[in-house]
């Protein structure tokens, strides 16, 4: 009984890729684990709105560039509509503009599709765990060795830490035993002294700083 209750619950899956090719071999890669089911397909952006509202999939595995639509403009939709489901960004595409464009419009990830299989099962566990995903050599090429973490506080750091973990301003309040406003002070305080606009940018900069530590 208790092997039972330690499997890991089943995923599903939506995919979204213009290309027929590219959702057989996708959908033979993540089946290879027992916990992964695709439950439908989509070749366009207009297509996985449609389907993600009759499937009620957890995930969604988007590619960037469709015909008919942005698949970005598609996760910003998706996120809006069904705020339950997660979005997984899988993209030809390492450009930062791209990764920061997702993130914006609510995906929890970013990988590469020349990322090996296992990458792609790691960033759908660690998104369906409340977690942030990128590509290792995405992660790396988007490190910015312009942004001075040493002006960070001890706190900063730690609240750093965590939002590199994915959490929101609640679940870093309450692990560190701090009052929501100032965790949203300390994110304000982190932004303002590494140059840092947007809430995209910041977990980038996180997950980066993460990874080299």
């Amino acid at each position: 009984m208790n092997a039972v209750n330690q499997e890991p619950k089943v995923v599903r899956i939506l995919l979204v890729d213009d290309h027929p090719l590219v959702r057989d071999g996708l959908r033979a890669r993540l089946e290879a684990s027992p916990h992964l089911h695709v439950v439908a397909e989509a070749g366009s952006s207009e297509e996985a709105i449609e389907q993600a509202g009759e499937c009620q999939p957890d995930l969604v595995l988007m590619d960037v560039n469709m015909r008919g639509g942005s698949g970005i403009e598609a996760t910003a939709r998706l996120t809006q509509l069904h705020p339950g489901v997660n979005v997984l960004i899988l993209s030809m595409h390492d450009k930062p503009e791209y990764v920061s464009q997702a993130m914006q419009a609510g995906a929890r990830g970013y990988v590469l599709k020349d990322a090996p299989g296992k990458d792609i099962v790691l960033a759908i566990e660690t998104v369906m765990g409340g977690g942030i995903y990128y590509s290792a050599a995405l992660a790396r090429q988007l490190a910015s060795p312009a942004a001075p973490s040493d002006q960070l506080t001890a706190r900063e750091h730690e609240v750093l830490k965590h939002i590199a973990a994915g959490q929101s301003n609640k679940q870093i309040a309450r692990d560190l035993d701090l009052s929501v406003r100032t965790v949203e002070t300390h994110r304000l305080n982190i932004k303002r002294k590494l140059g840092i606009e947007g809430q995209a940018e910041l977990i980038r900069f996180a997950v980066q700083r993460a990874g080299t530590d």
